[in-house]
């Protein structure tokens, strides 16, 4: 099987380099790559790039994800976010190729408490939400057989991410405020291109499974949870931070205004993933716990 990537130096897609490997000859692009054009800002060039190598599948990892800063800048966040993948979508339609595409869960508007389903009503709050939304109406128009897979919260060991910035912050400061009415699962660049893999490999002999599915890690938590769990991994395992977990203060969102705003309640329910796929997915905590083991040499 030949896979192309694109995307691949991101979070997920550095990963992804990884776990597709084993499914066959995969072909991983970023966006300044020479050989074949995989800039997303141009998105004209993409269906060259897709003709030339002939892929059964394409897995597109590449995406705007500066979320405040599309707010200043929505028709580049359009043009990457939604126009690409659909000329990808597209194309894989009329190669009879199979399409895995990421989403968010900033396609919902963050009411209520109960986890969102994929058939529930989008209501995106913000110009990258919109702009997410407006690529997996894209990639479903083309006909082509795909994977969406909305996710939330991503990290990865490699690059900078809300662990390692608690942990730089706790080591410069007497307290911490970080917000609380914000409820999500966050989850692992390893384990989302892990489960990509295994959904690929089970969908590509069964058209049926195509479609829309959410795939995060088990559990939720607030960012102020979630910064509580780093700071206590931080301070058993030795690291120099000064601030103790009861030092990390509880703050609305409004505490923090940022141009884009995000969704209170973020929890995605996995039920479709697991059942289809025949997958278990692991707490929030087993995750972080391990990537922070690995950025950190513990």
């Amino acid at each position: 099987m030949k896979i192309l990537l694109f995307g691949c130096n991101g979070q997920v897609g550095w990963e992804l380099q990884r776990s597709l490997a084993p499914l066959g000859d995969v072909i991983a692009l970023d966006f300044d790559s020479q050989s074949l054009a995989a800039d997303f800002t141009r998105p004209g060039g993409l269906a060259a790039t897709v003709r030339a190598v002939r892929p059964d599948a394409i897995v597109n990892a590449a995406a705007h994800t500066a979320v405040d800063r599309a707010e200043t800048e929505p028709e580049l966040a359009c043009t990457i976010n939604a126009e690409a993948p659909g000329v990808l979508a597209r194309e894989a339609a009329a190669a009879n190729a199979w399409f895995v595409h990421y989403s968010t869960d900033y396609v919902f508007d963050g009411s209520g408490s109960e986890p969102w389903h994929e058939d529930d009503p989008t209501g995106p709050l913000s110009v990258y939400g919109r702009s997410k939304l407006e690529g997996e109406q894209q990639v479903r128009a083309s006909g082509c057989r795909h994977l969406i897979l909305r996710t939330s919260w991503v990290y990865a060991a490699r690059g900078g991410n809300f662990a390692r910035t608690m942990i730089k912050l706790a080591s410069e400061r007497d307290e911490l405020r970080v917000v609380d009415d914000q409820v999500g699962a966050p989850t692992g660049a390893d384990l989302l291109a892990d489960v990509t893999a295994h959904a690929l490999h089970s969908a590509m002999s069964k058209a049926e499974l195509s479609g829309t599915y959410h795939a995060v890690a088990a559990g939720e938590t607030s960012w102020h949870g979630y910064a509580q769990t780093v700071i206590e991994w931080a301070r058993a395992g030795g690291l120099p931070v000064r601030v103790a977990p009861e030092q990390i203060i509880a703050v609305p969102s409004t505490a923090h205004p940022l141009p884009a705003k995000r969704p209170l309640n973020s929890r995605l329910d996995t039920d479709r993933l697991q059942r289809t796929f025949r997958l278990t997915m692991p707490d929030w905590r087993s995750g972080l716990v391990r990537m922070l083991a690995e950025a950190y040499g513990r």
